[in-house]
């Protein structure tokens, strides 16, 4: 059996535990965030559904309020044009006793009477061809829907109103009645979904779709077929029309439509006689919420990867803090091994046994140096020589900014010719020693900079700033030469008046270092693309070359302080 150490065991079991606590938390956010996205979009909908149907009686109501009008002013022709009305007939009491229309009947007894009722095929024959022709819909075969041999419905539904007129003696003398033909009345179910839903739409699908059938088929609808055409003709699932239509009950689930799934609410449409004839529908895509709900649980996984990340440093940093006293001892008892009696454990920690174990091995360690005093005289000799040496380096360090900026300025007015003509060797050699001189000045004022950064004194200046005029054309310009001498083509796609509150002298420095390394590392005659995206707070930049991808082992290294990607460019 493989031993292993102790450090090595309290973090696999410190690991254990946290990838169960994982994923039980990631199992529970999918339940929740499924539930929430799908059943809060399932109840809005339930919501728009009765929305539909305010509007829909509203127009019922507008018709009736026409015809009251035209009950009035005896004026039919210009009610039918004003109020967009397909019919409208004023007759008297003997001309309608047999009238088809319930809603007349209705109206024959001195009230005025309104709603949806069906007009079959021999009446919109008598009312004329246009008639018959708008209300004529072939049938196309539709997945899920009940299977059928009816070819084309030659029939139509309406919302239709009647008003009594009475006679001096307070009887009907006639009644006054229109409406509206549903078949293809495709502004009312736009109207609809305007006033519900805002107009919007995904993958060239409506967002929100509003359908009115009769008995099974579409005759009104926004919903969209493949080839971007109103799906009139089309049939409501089984499953659907066996809840609304024959059981007379609501339905309010996700359904296929057509050839997508959609969150939808259904409910029956009556007639008079409280006949169920149709069907109200209205539905919110499902794709664009499944899109979101995924991209959510990905953030999500992310978030709790990100979170197992930094509980497994927890974790190995806390097995180390277990272990370490266990290794001190092991350490000092191979150092006394070894001769150095000095050693000794002076970290306490909160584990008795541990603080005991380490008690009883300086005790050990103090009985031994005892018996050897003078090794110890000698040890404190050394220490003292030691804190001199360091002492001493601490302020050569200190002092040598100071020199070097001195040393840079001399030689820079010694190759420039300040102080005397030097001929070309000279010259050559100062190159040499300012570049180098430069170089050691670069790297100290990286140092320095890297040390205020994790002191946290560095100070940012953020303003308003033109990235690409004031940030991305700068770098451009001074690596321009680059670019050119390995023939490369730079592609900015970058808008003009993008402004950005950044500090510019920090973004330019992270711009440079990102375009330097995209030249230095892309190939020669290849392509360097810098673009740029503002979305909210958020600015995003991207910087493209056509160079050797970074191998998948190497890329924790990208931002990890003293490392370097190894490249075919930098192993040569």
């Amino acid at each position: 059996m493989k031993q292993l150490s102790l450090k090595k065991s309290l973090g696999l079991s410190f690991l254990a535990v946290i990838l169960v606590l994982g994923l039980s938390i990631y199992l529970l956010g999918i339940n929740i965030v499924q539930k929430y996205i799908i059943d809060t979009a399932q109840k809005q909908v339930k919501n728009d559904l009765t929305a539909a149907q305010k509007v829909f009686d509203s127009k019922i109501e507008e018709i009736q309020k026409a015809l009251s009008l035209a009950a009035l002013n005896g004026n039919l022709s210009r009610v039918k044009d004003e109020f967009d009305l397909d019919y409208i007939y004023s007759a008297s009491v003997k001309n309608l006793a047999d009238s088809k229309s319930e809603i007349v009947k209705a109206a024959l007894y001195g009230k005025k009477s309104s709603g949806a009722r069906i007009i079959s095929n021999e009446e919109l024959r008598k009312m004329g061809q246009t008639y018959l022709a708008k209300a004529s819909i072939d049938i196309i075969p539709t997945p899920k829907a009940i299977p059928t041999d009816l070819k084309r419905i030659e029939k139509a539904m309406a919302i239709e109103c009647a008003v009594p007129v009475f006679d001096e003696t307070g009887n009907v003398s006639k009644v006054v009645y229109g409406g509206l033909i549903i078949n293809r009345e495709f502004s009312l179910v736009d109207k609809i979904r305007n006033m519900v839903f805002e107009n919007s739409f995904y993958e060239s699908k409506p967002m929100g779709t509003v359908t009115v059938f009769l008995d099974d088929v579409r005759i009104a609808t926004n919903v969209f077929n493949n080839k971007r055409e109103r799906a009139v003709g089309t049939r409501v699932s089984q499953q659907v029309y066996e809840k609304v239509v024959k059981e007379g009950a609501l339905w309010i689930a996700r359904a296929f439509v057509v050839d997508s799934w959609y969150l939808t609410s259904y409910k029956p449409i009556y007639d008079l006689n409280n006949k169920i004839i149709g069907i109200l529908y209205v539905g919110i895509l499902e794709k664009p919420f499944l899109v979101m709900q995924r991209n959510i649980l990905l953030v999500f996984l992310i978030i709790i990867l990100l979170g197992i990340v930094l509980a497994t440093i927890v974790a190995y940093l806390l097995a180390s803090w277990i272990a370490k006293p266990i290794f001190k001892v092991i350490k000092g008892t191979v150092d006394l091994a070894h001769g150095n009696l000095s050693h000794s454990i002076s970290e306490k920690t909160t584990i008795k046994d541990l603080n005991q174990l380490a008690e009883a091995f300086n005790n050990m360690a103090i009985k031994i140096q005892e018996q050897t005093n003078s090794l110890k005289d000698s040890n404190k000799k050394l220490s003292a020589l030691n804190k001199n040496y360091l002492d001493l380096i601490g302020f050569v360090s200190h002092e040598l900014k100071g020199i070097l900026s001195s040393a840079v300025m001399n030689t820079y007015s010694l190759k420039d010719g300040y102080l005397g003509e030097v001929n070309e060797v000279q010259k050559k050699a100062l190159n040499s020693i300012s570049r180098n001189l430069d170089y050691l000045s670069a790297t100290v004022k990286n140092f320095l900079d890297l040390s205020r950064i994790e002191k946290g004194e560095l100070n940012v200046n953020l303003k308003d700033t033109l990235l690409k005029e004031n940030i991305i054309d700068t770098a451009t310009e001074a690596y321009e030469k680059q670019v050119q001498k390995k023939q490369m083509q730079l592609d900015i796609q970058v808008p003009e008046h993008l402004v950005v509150k950044v500090d510019p002298d920090l973004i330019l420095i992270v711009i440079n270092n990102l375009l330097s390394n995209a030249i230095k590392y892309g190939t020669e005659q290849g392509k360097i693309e810098i673009s740029a995206n503002k979305t909210g707070h958020k600015l995003i930049i991207n910087v493209f070359n056509e160079g050797e991808p970074i191998k998948a082992e190497e890329e924790n290294k990208l931002f990890k302080k003293f490392s370097r990607v190894s490249t075919a460019l930098n192993q040569h």
